[in-house]
């Protein structure tokens, strides 16, 4: 599969270089920069659109900021260029606009706000828990550096909570140096708490499910939200479910 990556120079940027690298059935056709900053053997091209048309990728793997990402969605459906998307700053409102583009215009993509296979187990285990207590909040803690809060994991985790509860679920946001992606899930009952908890400590912890995502691409159907409907399921969820 050939691969493009936008934002290709930022922290997760370049370990998804090095991953599809060193994946025998990728192979790395350039990175998206607007700085124009090298890649290496690779072209680096300062907008997407120009990418586009002169390396013709399979896919677009897409970190970049809230602000572009959008616009490169844009571009990719126009051009029927599939993507895999790990920049957050979605709001439940963008996130269904895209799955009614995606389904009427047939045209794949997958989005999601985390890519560690121990953060889709946390929301996981944290729905299971919301079955049997009632009281729960989240905090999320990132470096400093993270342009969005709350993080795209803790709004997706609240969703899928309050889906259960029927109602808000509180998150806190914390932004430090140091750290790198972190999420509490903290229930409480009379006498007892229960913590649920992932911690990526390196950026090498998403590269497995975005690796997922890519050999996934040629058979989700229009635009899927969360890395859950690769883990949990052989086949895709129908468009209702997702």
């Amino acid at each position: 599969m050939r691969v493009l990556v936008a934002g290709s120079a930022g922290k997760m940027g370049q370990e998804v270089v090095r991953m599809v690298r060193s994946t025998p059935e990728f192979q790395l056709v350039g990175g998206v920069d607007p700085a124009g900053r090298p890649l290496g053997e690779e072209p680096v091209f300062r907008d997407l659109a120009v990418a586009l048309l002169n390396v013709a990728p399979d896919v677009v793997v897409d970190f970049t900021t809230p602000e572009a990402v959008q616009t490169n969605m844009e571009l990719c459906l126009q051009a029927g260029v599939p993507m895999v998307v790990g920049t957050t700053g979605f709001t439940a409102a963008d996130l269904e606009r895209w799955r009614v583009r995606g389904r009427e215009a047939g045209w794949r993509a997958i989005i999601a706000p985390n890519f560690a296979v121990g953060a889709i187990l946390m929301m996981k285990f944290a729905r299971e828990a919301a079955q049997f207590i009632q009281h729960v909040e989240i905090i999320e803690y990132h470096h400093a550096q993270k342009q969005d809060a709350p993080s795209g994991t803790a709004l997706r985790t609240a969703q899928q909570l309050e889906e259960i509860l029927g109602r808000p679920v509180p998150i806190h946001s914390v932004r430090l140096p140091g750290l790198v992606a972190h999420q509490e899930v903290i229930f409480g009952l009379h006498g007892q708490t229960l913590t649920i908890r992932h911690d990526s400590t390196s950026r090498e912890s998403f590269m497995p499910g975005v690796k997922l995502a890519i050999e996934s691409i040629r058979r989700v159907e229009g635009v899927v939200v969360g890395l859950e409907h690769l883990l949990f399921s052989s086949t895709p969820l129908p468009q209702s479910h997702i």
